[in-house]
């Protein structure tokens, strides 16, 4: 079953990878782009879509660093705490086990 899902992934990436070819070949001709404050050098549609997910991609992932940061702090807390639990467990455990015999 793992198998199968790794070549349906592989045919779902081909399947882009070919549309986004398709796309930047079709698509060759310059194009300005006219942001409100700078217009930017003529380029194709491709590029300058690239250039925005690329953008994105790197927003994306600044903007979900301090929750990742906070989350990641919270697991080390929880697993420290947890740590502690374990040692008093087995204290507990071993003071009863003394107790019993």
């Amino acid at each position: 079953m793992r198998w199968l899902k790794g070549v349906i992934l592989a045919i779902i990436l081909i399947v882009v990878l070919l549309l986004g070819i398709l796309f930047a070949v079709n698509n060759q001709q310059p194009l300005p782009l006219d942001l409100i404050w700078v217009q930017l050098p003529p380029a194709s549609l491709s590029l300058w879509l690239l250039v925005a997910l690329a953008c994105g991609v790197i927003l994306g992932m600044l903007a979900m660093t301090g929750m990742y940061l906070r989350l990641r702090t919270l697991l080390t807390r929880a697993q420290r705490h947890n740590q502690q639990q374990r040692k008093e467990l087995d204290r507990l455990r071993t003071q009863e086990f003394k107790e019993s015999t």
